[in-house]
């Protein structure tokens, strides 16, 4: 058998088939698996009872319970979900035969408690086992501050709030827990040092005005109620206790977690699982953690999922939304996990997020989850979790939770969670920028003085430099080759960016693959195009060695920048990059081990110059592997070839035979090459090319025949795999977080940018080995590009699967009677979206750009369908806006001589109101609102122009007393403020209560998802001026 046809013998041989189909199925079989547990979601068991005290169908229809309608904090439903989980709670502990005591459900409540609600029997809190809290009594006054101004240099107004909570509370005492009802002791530092250090779980059971909250927050709710049932059963009892809290008015500025924090058992826990919702199903992903040491208990569930990348982000202030993680973390001082539904975002705060778009298993993966996280932080009776009660933390509120390490954390697969700390990715990372040079220098000054250093190297002597004679060995072809193929398909990839977003930028809303189909598919095309083509021109045996170098250069820079940023900053996420670093500096050490495998240059500059004897021409390899360089050759062609040259070489010469018989030229599209031109007879410098028989792949270098040809499989396992998983994974992750973001404003371009710079990333391992490809895949891949390119050029957007969120507020005057409609979205929808209301049609639509609030997206008003929220005040038949007066009624009067002023109000149906200001205050307090809380400020140091007022009771008279600052060049009293009263309706329940919305449901098209804009649906206002 000829060299050649021995060499297809073995199928991990660096030849062409072996190459393209290994990489190929490799990349595939990992993007699939990838795929694959990022969109299907873990089959929930088929028995109904997993686990002891868990029953999935009894939670399902809970969920199917508290999704039966609309619940945020400000509507009746509201009231009527609280009472249910009452009735839940307590049938729970009743079936478990569990004795517990109540606090709150009839002492001190401004509604009288249903005793019917299902609480019928009472033990003495001090030895019960489990304590029901009805907190009717937590009030907070707290402000947020405003928005740097344009100059950055001040800021601009806040917003100050408060809340009357409604929350519920449930205490399961732990085995290790202290006995009696310690909560209820004066001393909060008696409280605390009777406090061992138990868990908090929370999740919030209101809603927003537009979405059934599904899973914004019902699975999470549903979840705390199975576990306490879980925990309560015989045999279950945690060693450390356990509090869960169904927090109300999350929806709204996590108005119930901050109540929270004026409830004597907010000291108890020292750990806490946050149960969110920000997307409609899926996976529940582990959004953040404060620390290493409380992750390890999520990681020790059966399905783990999430990337400390996620933490960064809200870290850094590039997520704009929060949850209340923020409260227990940055107010109490607690230690603890955000774990969140994510995806898909345009189901998020609509009525898509509903039982019907759920699933049983996205409900199992989060019960699961927060099972395994609770089970394992309860049964920690270290003191992990536990820090010396200093004066500092005393003062300020916090507790004593001890101090945890900043932590690194990723998913593999969904199975398994990776979990160290951030000082110890600093170390390796710092290790590998010191270690891998050195250990690479090393290798190559061994590799130098044993004279096997191809690498730059341009030709050989056989003695010495001062010999007449030298081979030439063509060192540096191929040196740039891989960075050329890089930034021009990098370039492409970033280029497409600029014309998706200016044609139609919202395409990756509805089709995300299709936009990562494209960039992937348009860098592995140019990159093969230019990779491929050099080959054939100049094909260097050094390409892989060359390119993994540049990786290592380029790889070494960002690496550092990243392990900076891992010191200055805390920022975990550049994990992936450590391992890609170490991937290719392992792939680049065996290629300078290859080396050792040649022979000297010396001696190969001696064997050429002895078998040639004489000055030859540069000719063809006979009998090398693969004579002649090829971009996409078959194995049946390399074997046609191999046999006509050497049938053509046996014949016997004659004078018809030509002079060029061994140096005959094919063309590109037949993977041969020309034929070279001799050198003259009189030269003494002698090409590599020259020696007769190498077994060197085509054209390559003649010395080349001497490396191993199953090395770069190795490397290629060393490098691309991890990479793809690490950094698939990410990308993965952040499309989810990122492609739907466009319709509350963010930009897309970014979006867009990210996929690129993924798409890059994921492919560049594949660069050293590139050029070996056949071209049936990349032309293939090319074909793929051509079309997902036209399709995100021209396809429209939005579907009934991925709609388009509109945001809805309607505004009264209730002075005039005046109402406008607002809906608020994307530019260039929003106007076709209105002119399908048949009550804007004809009218005069106003149209502007946002600078605030939903900055980026246009808001269109019109006059409106007069709402019905206030119902029975006006005759039948009497058109509603002259019944509009009697909705809010308010007070203003002003203190002589003082920037101060008392206003009274109370507006009808509601229990949401607002002082608005058009010019900053500087304090206020709201009568019988309760004591100051020195962790929350009631204005912010920059003012406040807005006060929201939230009340536990409907239709609540309201006293504020409010003061504001003297101007400069004032004196007090001589300055007065103006702006509106304003009360807000939320309770959309009711068909016909708020026509325009009706409208807008029915008659816009069904690509379009109604969401709210602000924390009323319907805003009622009258001016006034003091």
């Amino acid at each position: 058998m000829s060299p050649r046809k021995s060499r297809f013998s073995n199928p991990f041989l660096f030849t062409p088939l072996p190459v393209t189909i290994i990489t190929s199925l490799i990349y595939a079989g990992i993007v699939v698996a990838l795929l694959i547990i990022h969109l299907i979601v873990p089959p929930a068991p088929t028995n109904p009872t997993p686990v002891a005290g868990v029953n999935t169908t009894e939670a399902w229809r809970d969920l199917q319970e508290l999704t039966n309608g609309y619940r945020p904090y400000n509507s009746r439903r509201n009231d009527e979900v609280r009472d249910w989980l009452l009735r839940r709670i307590a049938a729970v502990l009743e079936h478990n035969n569990v004795g517990y005591s109540t606090e709150g459900l009839q002492v001190g409540t401004s509604r009288p408690y249903k005793r019917g609600a299902g609480f019928t029997r009472s033990f003495n809190t001090t030895t019960s086992p489990v304590v029901v809290f009805n907190d009717m009594l937590s009030n907070l006054t707290f402000s947020s501050a405003g928005v740097a101004t344009s100059s950055g240099q001040h800021k601009k107004p806040g917003t100050s709030v408060y809340f009357e909570g409604t929350n519920i509370v449930v205490y399961i005492r732990g085995s290790e827990d202290d006995e009696g009802d310690w909560w209820n002791t004066a001393s909060l530092a008696a409280r605390k040092q009777n406090a061992k250090g138990g868990v908090l779980i929370n999740a919030h059971y209101d809603s927003v005005s537009t979405g059934f909250g599904a899973t914004d927050d019902g699975v999470g709710v549903v979840t705390i109620l199975q576990l306490i049932k879980h925990f309560t059963t015989f045999g279950n009892r945690p060693k450390k206790g356990i509090v869960t809290l169904l927090n109300n008015g999350e929806e709204d500025f996590l108005n119930g977690a901050r109540a929270f924090t004026q409830h004597p058992i907010s000291q108890f826990a020292h750990t806490f699982l946050n149960l969110e919702g920000a997307g409609a199903g899926g996976r529940a992903t582990l959004f953040r953690s404060t620390d290493t040491e409380v992750t390890k208990a999520y990681a020790q569930s059966r399905h783990p999922f999430g990337t400390v990348i996620s933490a960064d982000g809200f870290k850094r202030g590039l997520v704009r939304s929060q949850t209340d993680y923020i409260v227990f973390n940055g107010v109490l001082g607690l230690r603890g996990l955000d774990v969140a539904f994510m995806e898909p975002r345009a189901r998020y705060h609509t009525d898509q997020d509903d039982v019907k778009h759920g699933s049983m298993d996205s409900l199992w993966h989060m019960l699961s989850a927060a099972l395994a996280t609770v089970e394992n932080l309860s049964s920690d009776t270290s003191s992990t979790f536990d820090g010396e009660i200093d004066k500092r933390r005393r003062s300020n509120g916090k507790v004593s939770s001890g101090e945890g390490t900043d932590g690194v954390w990723f998913d593999m697969f969904g199975a398994a969670m990776a979990v160290f700390r951030l000082k110890t990715l600093y170390a390796l990372s710092l290790t590998l920028l010191i270690a891998t040079p050195i250990v690479l220098l090393v290798v190559g000054i061994s590799v130098q003085r044993q004279g096997k250093m191809y690498l730059f190297s341009t030709k050989a002597y056989q003695h010495s430099s001062s010999d007449d004679d030298t081979v030439s060995l063509k060192g540096l072809r191929g040196f740039t080759r891989y960075p050329v193929a890089f930034v021009l398909a990098s370039a492409a990839v970033v280029g497409l960016a600029f014309p998706i977003t200016k044609i139609n930028p919202e395409i990756i809303y509805s089709s995300q693959y299709a936009v990562w189909s494209m960039m992937l598919t348009a860098w592995l095309a140019v990159a093969w195009f230019v990779l491929s083509g050099a080959d054939f021109v100049r094909p260097s045996a050094l390409h892989r060695a060359y390119s993994l170098l540049w990786m290592y250069i380029g790889g070494w820079f960002v690496l550092l920048a990243i392990t900076v940023a891992q010191d200055r900053l805390g920022i975990a996420g550049g994990y992936f990059m450590m391992f890609y670093f170490a991937g290719i500096f392992l792939a680049l050490l065996i290629s300078f081990l290859e080396f050792f495998a040649l022979p000297t240059k010396a001696k190969y500059a001696a064997q050429s110059l002895g078998d040639t004897g004489r000055d030859v021409s540069d000719r063809p390899q006979s009998g090398s592997v693969g004579s002649t360089t090829h971009i996409a050759p078959s194995a049946d062609e390399i074997l046609a070839v191999d046999e006509n040259q050497e049938n053509t070489e046996n014949d016997e010469a004659d004078e018809s035979t030509s002079l060029l018989r061994g140096d005959r030229n094919t063309t590109f599209a037949n993977y041969t090459r020309t034929g070279r031109h001799p050198h003259d007879e009189g030269s003494k410098h002698y090409d590599e090319d020259d020696t007769p028989k190498s077994k060197a792949y085509g054209d390559e270098q003649a010395w080349s025949e001497s490396l191993p040809r199953w090395t770069w499989l190795l490397q290629f396992i060393l490098l691309a795999p991890i990479v793809i998983i690490l950094v698939g994974q990410v990308a993965l992750l952040l499309t989810s977080a990122m492609y739907q973001t466009g319709a509350d404003g963010s930009s897309v371009f970014l979006v867009y940018i990210a996929i690129a710079i993924f798409s890059i990333l994921i492919l560049a391992p594949i660069g050293p080995f590139l050029h070996r490809f056949t071209y049936h895949i990349p032309t293939f891949l090319f074909l793929i590009f051509v079309g997902t390119l036209v399709y995100n050029l021209i396809a429209f957007p939005f579907s009934a699967n991925n709609r388009l969120k509109v945001y809805f507020i309607q505004t009264v005057d209730l002075e005039t009677g005046i109402n406008d409609v607002a809906l608020t979205s994307i530019d260039g929808y929003i106007r076709d979206i209105v002119h399908t209301i048949p009550s804007a049609a004809g009218q005069s639509i106003n149209c502007s750009k946002q600078d605030r609030g939903k900055a980026g997206l246009t808001k269109c008003t019109w006059k409106g369908l007069a709402p019905h929220v206030v119902q029975g005040h006006i005759p039948s038949g009497v058109p509603p806006e002259l019944g509009y007066s009697d909705w809010l009624h308010h007070n203003v009067s002003r203190l002589e001589g003082k920037n101060e002023a008392r206003f009274q109000l109370y507006g009808r149906n509601t229990r949401a109101c607002k002082l608005v200001f058009h010019a900053p205050i500087s304090n206020f307090s709201v009568a019988g609102g309760g004591g100051k809380d020195e962790r929350f400020e009631p204005v912010p140091q920059s003012g406040s122009s807005e006060i929201r007022l939230w009340s536990r009771d409907w239709e609540k008279a309201w006293t504020v007393d409010v003061q504001w600052s003297v101007g400069e060049g004032k004196s007090e009293g001589e300055e007065g403020r103006d702006g509106s009263v304003v009360c807000l309706w939320s309770d959309d329940n009711d068909s016909g209560v708020i026509p325009a919305l009706d409208e807008i449901r029915r008659f816009a098209p069904d690509w379009v998802a109604v969401t709210k804009l602000a924390d009323g649906l319907v805003e009622g206002r009258k001016a006034f001026v003091v």
